[in-house]
């Protein structure tokens, strides 16, 4: 029994801290996922929108506060429960969006692993099975000794290690826990019984919420996104040698004048000669679905529908995208240090391309209201989202290389830029 409590609790404990600081590290990406669920396409539930950034911020500190309860057996009987239902949670939407096919990725390890709906179901079925030992035991559970203090700390430490070096390349998740677990041990050193139960528990939430705030107001420490820096654009949008993209088929859809039926033909047998078959529609069909490089919507336009896209792309020199997604969403205070960094740009001679998916009328009014000095350009929303998790942010790319990027809260002078990165 108590070997089966061990194993419960180190497993499910650290799957749930884990996932938790991975969501953590990219609030934002996941309050976009949660917007995802509650649009009418989904769970029509768009009275929530406005609420995703919040709820994103509160699952991914329930997920680590609660995986960190399992293993130290704070207020278990409590957190047992509530990492239930937090599974059930997740089930559910996993569930209804693999079955109602609603959601592509669920979002569950953020960028950093892609599981289908059904893989992500899988997923929480396991946890969910790996918690029931603790969560049916709970009332013979109490806060870890000592002794089991150094048994639970060393085999989640370890667990911890293994997921986080060799699935997520990402050691954050190791030190997150030490420290977490050095502070339980001081903690229980200078309070004792109920008192240092709530405190250890508030510590696990000062530390979440910490690390949510920290990556919302910066960037995420670890970005798994394929326009990280160091990430080669151009590469990542060729499909390598050997293979096959999407197969689609081209079908014709043709109205005889004489009868007024409506048929439809493929390239092979299309009455191309008939002049008693009128052209109506055509249609290309999905027949194989083959390689998505990884970028595959790194469009540019201007107001004619010119795609610069490669031409930025081939630039030898570095070229500066100032990305606002949404202008009436974006930070206006911030667009003064935008302005400046500009500024600086153009009389250097950088090539500066702003990039949005605001509607023209909306460009002009922002642009007078805040009198930015840049021409900008039409991309789709969920690329620039994709590229940069701050509006207004900065991105620079050299020879479709991203060598730096930058939260508006975080950019530094340009003059500062210009031997290291220009």
């Amino acid at each position: 029994m108590k070997l089966l409590l061990f194993i419960s609790r180190v497993f499910a404990g650290s799957v749930l801290v884990v996932s938790g600081l991975v969501k953590a590290n990219d609030t934002l990406g996941f309050s976009y996922k949660m917007e995802e669920y509650f649009s009418a396409d989904v769970l029509n539930m768009e009275f929530l929108v406005p609420y995703a950034l919040a709820i994103a911020i509160i699952v991914c500190i329930a997920e680590i506060v609660l995986g960190l309860a399992l293993i130290t057996g704070v207020e278990i009987k409590i957190a047992s429960w509530l990492v239930m239902v937090l599974l059930v949670f997740f089930a559910f939407l996993t569930f209804y969006s693999a079955y109602f096919e609603k959601v592509s990725d669920c979002g569950c390890f953020g960028d950093a692993i892609k599981f289908t709906p059904w893989q992500s179901l899988m997923k929480d079925i396991v946890i969910f099975i790996f918690a029931l030992p603790a969560f049916i035991l709970r009332n013979k559970i109490n806060m870890n000794t000592e002794e089991e203090d150094r048994k639970y700390f060393i085999a989640s430490l370890m667990f911890i290690a293994l997921f986080a070096s060799f699935m997520l390349d990402w050691s954050f998740p190791i030190w997150f826990a030490l420290a977490f677990f050095v502070l339980t041990m001081v903690v229980k050193k200078i309070a004792e019984g109920r008192s240092s139960e709530w405190i250890i528990f508030g510590v696990a939430i000062v530390l979440s919420l910490s690390f949510s705030y920290h990556t919302y107001s910066h960037l995420p420490i670890k970005d798994y996104r394929p326009y990280a820096i160091g990430k080669s654009i151009t590469d990542q949008m060729t499909i390598p040698e050997g293979m096959q993209g999407d197969i689609y088929e081209t079908v014709f859809v043709y109205k005889n004048t004489d009868t007024g039926e409506e048929m439809t033909f493929d390239q092979s047998n299309y009455p191309w000669q008939d002049s008693t078959w009128v052209w109506v529609s055509t249609d290309n069909n999905l027949i194989s679905k083959g390689y998505e490089p990884p970028v595959h919507d790194f469009v540019i336009s201007d107001s004619d529908g010119y795609e610069l896209q490669e031409d930025i792309l081939a630039e030898e020199e570095a070229v500066i995208l100032v990305i606002l997604y949404d202008m009436q969403k974006s930070n206006v205070a911030a667009m003064e240090k935008i302005n400046a960094f500009v500024k600086d740009a153009d009389e250097n001679g950088t090539y500066v391309y702003g990039l949005t998916a605001s509607l023209y009328d909306e460009v002009e009014a922002f642009k007078h209201g805040n009198q930015v000095p840049v021409t900008f350009y039409s991309a789709d929303e969920t690329m620039l989202k994709t590229v940069i998790r701050s509006n207004p942010g900065i991105v620079i790319i050299k020879k479709g290389v991203v060598i730096g990027k930058w939260h508006y809260n975080d950019l530094p002078l340009f003059n500062e830029l210009k031997k290291s990165l220009l």
